[in-house]
């Protein structure tokens, strides 16, 4: 299968498979999924063979929307569980299964629904805008979701001059940079992009002083003070498939590098420092998401109240557009 084995070749991440055992788990794939009636999704930073395998390969807000309009019977989620978590309370009739369990978000698990009540009682009257990289439990306390993509947009769009933000202090800080209004936020953050050092970036700037600085808000505000654009991973895709520029420095999961370039290989695309990879996102193989096909296990069960406290503040977000 030529386009598994040119992803394999691309990838960063220790991935290995023989080409004629990939093209049969491929058409069995194809089997079990048409039989079960099942929608694939991937996030942007799974293994290639995942997104070879999936139907659509996107980030949190993409993957939210495809979750909440699909009439598949069966939505198989290969990402990290608050995603799958998320894909349940906006499909709460279909069957939704995380094939890698254990696939979980340092970030996501920073804050508990205790926290945040917690935080909530020490700045009373203030709403709550939780990022989708969040559980189901702390969404259900939460007024408004959003995703990087779109944080600022839904900011703007609260009736509060004070709102309290969770669980990325780093993307907090970004938007607070862009609204007059004042945030508090929880000082959670994700460990792939913390990584990612100023003095990385600026010697990459130095060594390619010609390339676009694309940085995405979890990173810390040292790195996003370097960045020509601040970005989502959705919108690094777009912005570098619009732009004229012909070489990118790119400050995120790893992952999304090797998309780029294969997407545009008459360009290049550099990691800014050593490549950062999310473990948890590298947790599903290919093999992982045949067993869930099979087995329809291991499936994603929430409390019927939490799904509807819970989806309440991501149909806010996603009734914006």
């Amino acid at each position: 299968m030529v386009l598994y084995r040119i992803m394999l070749e691309d990838s960063s991440a220790a991935v290995t498979a023989h080409d004629g055992a990939a093209e049969t788990a491929f058409v069995e794939l194809a089997r079990l999924k048409k039989d079960r009636g099942a929608l694939i999704l991937a996030h942007t930073y799974q293994l290639p063979e995942i997104q070879a395998a999936a139907d659509l390969v996107g980030d949190s807000l993409e993957l939210s929307r495809a979750a909440a309009r699909t009439d598949a019977r069966v939505i198989v989620f290969c990402g990290v569980r608050f995603m799958a978590e998320t894909a349940k309370i906006l499909a709460p009739d279909r069957t939704v299964l995380l094939p890698a369990e254990d696939a979980g978000c340092p970030m996501a698990d920073s804050i508990t629904a205790e926290n945040l009540r917690d935080f909530k009682s020490r700045y009373p009257g203030r709403p709550v805008v939780t990022y989708i990289n969040s559980t189901a439990e702390v969404k259900a306390e939460s007024d408004w979701c959003c995703t990087s993509a779109n944080a600022l947009r839904v900011i703007e769009a609260v009736d509060s001059p004070e709102i309290l933000c969770v669980p990325d202090r780093n993307l907090a800080r970004w938007c607070q940079r862009n609204t007059t209004k004042k945030l508090v936020w929880w000082d959670g953050f994700c460990l792939v992009h913390v990584r990612i050092d100023p003095e990385d970036a600026r010697a990459a700037k130095a060594k390619y002083p010609d390339a676009l600085l694309l940085a995405h808000p979890e990173c810390e505000p040292e790195v996003l003070d370097l960045a020509d654009h601040v970005l989502s991973t959705s919108q690094m895709l777009a912005f570098a498939a619009r732009s004229p520029a012909r070489r990118f420095l790119i400050a995120t999961e790893a992952e999304v590098v090797g998309k780029l370039r294969r997407d545009h290989p008459d360009r290049e695309f550099y990691t800014v420092g050593p490549a950062q990879h999310c473990v948890n996102m590298k947790k599903t193989r290919l093999a992982d998401v045949l067993r869930a096909l099979e087995t329809g296990k291991p499936a994603v069960t929430l409390d019927l109240d939490l799904m509807a406290r819970a989806r309440r503040p991501i149909d806010r977000m996603l009734a914006l557009g």
